[in-house]
């Protein structure tokens, strides 16, 4: 599990592996570059024309020992020293002693920077590293500002990009990174969504440093990878029945609305679930049973949208997802209640169960561990009021999650999974293809799978999450913004193969 930890823990950190493993900082600082310059290796061309443009700190030492081992494995690599190198960290002066003579470079200042209109394939960003706490200014707002104009050109940023503070919102300007190559961990503030064109896609490089030395320095924040999931789910053997695979009732929609139902429904069929069946309206009877013949269905007493029904045995379900689609009809928020009084086992809401929640606060005290909520941001803000940015809002969700005791999946890009102890997890799966109607329908019925294969609510939320991006991965390898919540159903079974999970 890799802990995210406080961009001001983190030179704590590295001096304390330092001084563990008897090394240098220069040495760690090659581990990074190091570390860097394969996942270049793996990506980009020999034939490709590099810009690295280097600041005076560390993160510009970072940035010139990777154009040196960049020029020896033969890359046409050119740096651009950026600031004042008379007062350059010790690791970045002595970077810039080991450069080969032959590797060119030139210093830029305000007269300058148009001499970065170079033919580049690949411009490298290593201005300013985790340690900015103001607005860019002066050159550097300059050259930052010159290098998101260029096009046609791939940016990458070395550990976050330039101007980007490590743990708060962004201020002013930064580089705009088609790629965020962060060192041994995400930072925290490359998990928001207003960072979300500064970042681009996250790739984080392990450079050495072991978990134990991340201990001290816990913020109970995590950064969910394929090797934490997978011990989480369960193991079926060939004797397993369907009962073993639980027994599920998906309940919700409404006139015009039956799709978000039936797609949670598929979902849950198509994660593993045993039997799965539908409580909706009676509008939605002929269209799930005759899409879904394998789908059992509930109707609801009335026609146009769901209400109480004593022919619902709710105790013989091994878990619940309530709300895609069931619209917010009085009768309707008194079937929540009802549900939500009556049965005591596990449970997702989601959707129009959360805005009901939201309406009727009373309901809030029925809350629980067992309990799953996985609202969109707007979801989410009607439930504790408005945010003003993705920091305030993460710190809501954690202290929602622990003071309803209950489990919270706020969705969006990494979404962060609260769970009632503090703990904070934020999913690496899943990408912009997925932002589209229906996809979180999808991940209800996939939670609420696990939750009736026997999973305790803390692994079905994260190996739901986690297998759920899988699933808009695999969705939109040919499709891109073509991809639609249906195609990430028929992923699903596609994730189990890719996750080698059985």
């Amino acid at each position: 599990m890799l802990e995210i930890i406080s961009g001001a823990s983190v030179k704590k950190l590295d001096a304390d592996f330092i001084h563990e493993k008897g090394i240098s900082s220069h040495r760690l600082m090659e581990y990074a570059a190091t570390a860097f310059c394969d996942f270049f290796e793996s990506n980009f061309h020999r034939s490709d024309k590099v810009g690295i443009f280097c600041g005076h700190g560390n993160n510009g030492g970072d940035g010139l020992a990777i154009a040196r081992l960049l020029w020896r494995k033969g890359y046409d690599v050119m740096v651009f020293y950026i600031g004042d190198f008379s007062k350059a960290s010790p690791d970045c002066r002595l970077n810039r002693e080991l450069l080969p003579e032959k590797l060119p470079s030139i210093t830029v200042c305000d007269e300058r920077i148009k001499l970065i209109d170079y033919d580049f394939h690949v411009l490298i960003d290593a201005v300013l590293g985790i340690g900015v706490n103001r607005p860019l200014e002066g050159l550097y707002l300059d050259v930052v500002g010159k290098l998101n104009r260029i096009n046609d050109v791939t940016r990458i940023a070395v550990d976050i990009p330039s101007g980007l503070p490590a743990d708060g919102c962004l201020e002013g300007d930064a580089f705009k990174a088609d790629i965020t190559v962060s060192f041994q961990f995400p930072k925290y503030s490359l998990m928001f969504p207003e960072h979300a064109e500064y970042v681009g896609k996250l790739k984080v490089v392990n450079i050495g440093i072991d978990q134990p030395f991340f201990g001290q320095f816990s913020e109970k924040k995590y950064f969910l990878q394929y090797k934490d999931i997978k011990n989480r789910h369960k193991s079926f053997n060939r004797f397993a029945h369907k009962g073993d695979f639980g027994k599920v009732l998906l309940v919700g929609g409404s006139y015009g609305k039956i799709g978000a139902i039936r797609m949670s429904s598929e979902a849950a069929m198509r994660t593993g679930s045993g039997l799965v069946t539908c409580f909706s309206p009676k509008c939605g009877v002929a269209v799930l049973q005759s899409s879904l013949p394998e789908l059992m269905v509930i109707a609801s007493e009335s026609e146009a949208y769901l209400s109480d029904s004593q022919e619902v045995a709710f105790d013989n379900y091994d878990a619940i997802g309530l709300g895609p689609g069931m619209g917010q009809e009085a009768l309707t928020a008194d079937l929540v209640e009802v549900i939500l009084n009556r049965y005591s086992g596990p449970m997702v809401i989601d959707a129009d169960g959360i805005n009901i929640i939201a309406k009727n606060e009373n309901l809030l005290k029925l809350l629980r561990e067992n309990i799953i909520l996985t609202p969109h941001l707007k979801e989410f803000e009607r439930l504790v009021g408005a945010c003003k940015n993705h920091q305030v809002r993460l710190k809501k969700a954690s202290e929602f999650a622990q003071k309803y005791n209950c489990v919270l999946v706020l969705k969006g890009a990494h979404t962060a999974i609260n769970l009632p102890n503090g703990k904070q997890y934020f999913n690496s799966t899943g990408n912009q293809y997925m932002a589209t109607g229906g996809v979180g329908d999808v991940l209800t019925g996939i939670i609420t799978s696990f939750l009736g294969q026997g999973y305790g609510a803390e692994d079905a939320a994260l190996c739901g999450v986690y297998q759920h991006g899988i699933a808009g991965e695999l969705a939109s390898a040919k499709k891109l913004r073509g991809t639609i919540a249906s195609d990430v159903v028929k992923a699903i079974p596609k994730s189990f193969v890719k996750l080698r999970i059985k």
